[in-house]
């Protein structure tokens, strides 16, 4: 062990405060995100997408967090509250939850990325002030160890170190995209654009910004100020904030290879979006294929969450009437019940209920649902506490699906209570 470089890493986090934008609503989610926020939706049997986010900080030795809530965040401060609550203040440790407030004044919640953390500005600097400020996005479900990045950072000396991931060109254009020269400063930063910047010698490539930044704290709160006075100011990171930066010299980009968490035999960097219904049902069922790309059981890099006491999963009747309770190539969560029903390549949540008969292929089956007799479910996301009624056939008809439920351009259904209560 290099006992300098880690005593200089423990020295740098305990000057840094890491705030997570959990305010957004995740619209491409659809009705996944009528009651609750994205950071707050279901992931991977037991978790929540900010899980990843607060995981990764805590890995990293990163304790003093603020998560800036704004939509529909109840169901997120309680997960928050209930399962985030252990760290010591004591200690100089803590999270804190930072809902919108109209701190500033009483027009405007907050109106941008940027104008969330101007809103919360009093309370940065009355706490004890950090020297860097690490920004992250609530919504994205990756492992990182943010400690690399900032020792990038702190040894650049740039005001802005910017995360970064390669995409192709097609993929670049949902995304705020760079170009940067061999030294890593970026030259150019250009959001959603239609025709992206490639990198050096790949064409094809382009490197899209991950949402994840780290400021020198002095130079961050400095742009902060000079974009809250600009009426013409959308108040955001992608839009306004990392385009100034860029035009003063201060931004470098930090590619996401240098400090991604290794999963075997992926040599791929594992970072997902997950936000449209065909990119969550994937990367959930992908969880549960043979060798996944995001390594959940890795203890050296563990991600926490909250999660009730419940009795392990349970399968009963074992009859040749094709009445049999079984999962194969399954995610299967405490408290489950798989009565006389078959489960293939699927992930349960929490306390899912299948009664006799039913089938459940290829779906993701959020916490609390009950599934009953002679019903079966394909190609679909479940949502939380959906009670599916005797013989509810979802998946196979296309032209049904998309009268009763929300279908997806590959196909993928989204089934709710609402949905439900008008069948």
């Amino acid at each position: 062990m290099d006992l300098n470089r880690s005593a200089n890493s423990r020295w740098l986090a305990r000057r840094t405060l890491a705030l997570v934008l959990a305010g957004g609503r995740g619209s491409r989610l659809m009705n996944l995100t009528d009651n609750r926020a994205k950071p707050a939706v279901h992931f991977g049997g037991k978790f929540r997408i900010i899980d990843f986010a607060l995981s990764n900080c805590l890995n990293s030795g990163l304790r003093r967090i603020g998560v800036i809530t704004q939509y529909k965040s109840h169901s997120l401060l309680r997960h928050l509250q209930r399962g985030w609550s252990f760290m010591r203040n004591e200690m100089g440790e803590f999270i804190d939850l930072l809902p919108a407030q109209q701190r500033t004044n009483e027009e405007h919640w907050y109106r941008g990325t940027a104008d969330a953390i101007w809103q919360n500005l009093d309370i940065i600097r009355n706490s004890t002030p950090p020297e860097y400020v690490v920004v992250l996005a609530g919504d994205h479900v990756y492992k990182m160890d943010y400690s690399i990045m900032l020792a990038d950072h702190v040894a650049n000396g740039r005001g802005v170190t910017v995360g970064c991931i390669e995409v192709s060109c097609e993929e670049a254009t949902g995304f705020g995209v760079m170009a940067v020269n061999e030294q890593r400063h970026v030259t150019a930063f250009v959001e959603k654009p239609a025709v992206p910047p490639t990198l050096p010698g790949q064409p094809g490539r382009s490197l899209a910004s991950m949402g994840i930044y780290i400021f020198s704290a002095d130079y961050l709160f400095r742009l902060l100020e000079e974009d809250a006075q600009d009426p013409d100011s959308s108040h955001d990171f992608g839009k306004e904030l990392i385009p100034r930066a860029v035009a003063e010299g201060q931004a470098l980009a930090h590619p996401f290879s240098m400090s991604a968490i290794a999963n075997p035999p992926y040599s791929r960097p594992y970072w997902r979006d997950v936000g449209t219904v065909d990119a969550y049902w994937a990367a959930n069922l992908d969880l549960a294929s043979t060798t996944p790309e995001l390594n959940m059981y890795d203890r050296d890099w563990p991600i926490w969450t909250y999660q009730e006491q419940l009795p392990p999963a349970k399968f009963v009747h074992n009859q040749e009437d094709g009445r049999r309770g079984q999962a194969v190539d399954s995610l299967v969560s405490g408290g489950c019940i798989v009565s006389g029903a078959t489960v293939i390549d699927s992930v349960l949540f929490s306390n899912v209920l299948l009664r006799s008969y039913s089938q459940v292929t290829r779906s993701v089956v959020l916490p609390d649902v009950q599934i009953n007799r002679h019903c079966r479910v394909r190609n679909a996301v479940i949502d939380r506490r959906c009670k599916l009624p005797e013989g509810l056939v979802v998946g196979e008809d296309a032209e049904l699906d998309a009268k009763r439920f929300y279908r997806s351009p590959n196909g993928v259904v989204l089934v709710t209570r609402d949905m439900l209560r008008k069948l």
